[in-house]
């Protein structure tokens, strides 16, 4: 069983969010990717605070969504280690630069609404469209 339209829709939008926070830019020559979150957490004191918006809403979803208490548990331990470390000067921003919160936390929520999709078919004796069928 696939998720519902309206959840595929809620996740692709957390998905693109995920995106703008930790993936908008990529620099030239390095080739690596940063985000919104990084350049936020370059002005001192305030942009990790407002970093914290797009990762609180991530988090608000994800319960609205129905995730477990252990999965919001494990998405608020990404945000609280991204600002711990993101608060230290210089150490904190290149450690924003890999550690991309915001796109963990909505991978942490696809895996689980998709195990919970497939828990759901099992419980309820459905296959889903990839499974072989059998001949007879």
């Amino acid at each position: 069983m696939a998720l519902n339209p309206t959840t595929e829709n809620d996740l692709d939008r957390l998905h693109r969010l995920a995106r703008r926070m930790d993936y908008a830019f990529r620099i030239p020559l390095l080739g690596v990717r940063l985000g919104w979150d990084s350049i936020l957490g370059l002005v001192p004191g305030v942009g990790d605070a407002l970093a914290l918006a797009p990762a609180g809403y991530i988090i608000k979803e994800a319960h609205r969504m129905g995730a477990s208490s252990t999965v919001l548990g494990r998405m608020g331990a990404n945000v609280g280690i991204d600002l711990v470390i993101g608060a230290i000067p210089l150490i904190g921003d290149l450690f924003d630069i890999g550690w991309k919160a915001n796109t963990r936390n909505v991978a942490l929520l696809s895996d689980h609404l998709a195990d919970r999709s497939v828990a759901l078919d099992v419980a309820t004796g459905r296959l889903s469209s990839d499974q072989p069928r059998l001949r007879g």
